[in-house]
This record gives structure tokens, C-alpha cells and sequence, in this order.
């Protein structure tokens, strides 16, 4: 197995970077920013970054299969044509609720978008950290992103036994997603959001999106809403 690389290579300084998807179409990353309202389109050939911001937080973006992509914002459902750069709202949620919004979605084989907004925290490895946003690889086994925890972790889903760590330079790793050519690039989000100074000073690449290769294992590619 090839060692391991771990490269940042957005370097902006996002809030709370999440839900990164590869869009083989494009050959780029799609991703959001959930507390700055945007969502973002990555070339890793042009190193350019695209954005557009929305009206409320947007907890994912997922790529649509007769265009376009799919927001989960705010506490609705909505569409985004992004060359007009326009947002066309489908369904609310929660209405009556306060204080709650999407954090996070993907699409199912069937062609669904599930999203969800509720968190769970567990111990693991001793310390209290967050299991955040996830991933499958071509093995079945599962990538989770450890929000606080600074690393991402394979796991089997049938044992629940932890297979391989891969520590991250930043505490807050938020997401992550397998992609590049032959979807052997691991792809991690992090975040910003409630750091001091200190914290920013000790974790200069906190908030950007690195790029893991080496790892010895591939993902699939990811499913695009149907409707």
C-alpha cells in the first residue's frame, strides 16, 4: 500500500464547510458552507473556486439528474440552476419549529435525497467528539468524519469495529467523500466556527478542504437525485 498523503488543497477558511460531493460530470467538488450561506463548485485542474450564495443556511447540495442541483436550506427542499444562478423552493419542513435547519444530505440509490438535521454525540477513542458527515467506499465499509476529533475513520458497518484512522491537521473535520478520476482521492471538509484565535493560530489550515490519497481503497460514485 502506498503511504498515505494528506495535502489542503482549498485553502480558504470556510465557517462550517460540509456535504462535499464529486461530480464526475464536471470533474469538480461540490460542497456548501452552511453558516456563510454558500454553495461552491472546486476545478482541482483550474484550481478555480465558484460560488453562490444563498438566502438562509444551506446544509447540502447534491447534483440533480436532469440538472442542476438539490438544496437542502434552511428548513425546505429547493432547486438551483446554477448558470441563472436561481433558487426555486419545492417543500418546507419544521415550520413550526424554531432553531433547527439541515445539516447535512445525500442521495440514496434510488435516487431519494435524505437529509437530516439532528446530531448524535458518542465517545470515541476517549474523548467526546461528534460523528459527523460520512461516506461508502467500493468495500461496503464506512468513512466517518469526527467533528472535533480531528481524524476520519473506516469502520465496518456489519462489526462496528474501527479498521484504519486518518488524522487530519485540523480538530474540526466535518465531511468527507471519495473522488478524482478513479475515485481513490478521499476528499475532507472542516470547519471554523467557534475557534479563538489561538486555536486559528495553532490550526493554520483550519476551515479548508484536504485532499487524502494513498489510501489504498476507492469509493463510488455518488448517486444524483432523480426527481
Amino acid at each position: 500500500m502506498a503511504s498515505v498523503k494528506i495535502e489542503c488543497v482549498v485553502k480558504e477558511k470556510y465557517s462550517v464547510g460540509e456535504s462535499p460531493v464529486w461530480e464526475e460530470k464536471h470533474g469538480s467538488l461540490l460542497y456548501v458552507d452552511i453558516t456563510e450561506q454558500n454553495v461552491y463548485r472546486w476545478n482541482p485542474t483550474s484550481k478555480q473556486v465558484e460560488k453562490i450564495h444563498v438566502d438562509a443556511p444551506v446544509g447540502a447540495a447534491v447534483p440533480r439528474s436532469s440538472g442542476g442541483y438539490v438544496l437542502a436550506i434552511g428548513k425546505r427542499f429547493a432547486f438551483l440552476d446554477w448558470e441563472k444562478k436561481v433558487v426555486t423552493n419545492i417543500a418546507q419542513i419544521d415550520s413550526d419549529k424554531t432553531n433547527t435547519r439541515f445539516n447535512d444530505g445525500k442521495v440514496d440509490p434510488a435516487g431519494r435525497f435524505l437529509a437530516a438535521n439532528r446530531r448524535v454525540v458518542y465517545k470515541l477513542e476517549q474523548e467526546e467528539v461528534i460523528p459527523d458527515g460520512q461516506c461508502i467506499d467500493s468495500e461496503g465499509k464506512l468513512w466517518v468524519a469526527c467533528y472535533n476529533g480531528g481524524r476520519v475513520l473506516r469502520i465496518d458497518p456489519e462489526t462496528g469495529k474501527r479498521i484504519q484512522t486518518v488524522k487530519l491537521p485540523v480538530s474540526k473535520t466535518t465531511c468527507c467523500c471519495f473522488g478524482g478520476k478513479d475515485y481513490s482521492d478521499l476528499y475532507v471538509t472542516s470547519a471554523t466556527k467557534r475557534m479563538d484565535e489561538e486555536s486559528l493560530q495553532r490550526e493554520p489550515q483550519a476551515g479548508g478542504i484536504f485532499k487524502v490519497t494513498g489510501l489504498g481503497v476507492k469509493g463510488i460514485p455518488s448517486y444524483s437525485f432523480v426527481g
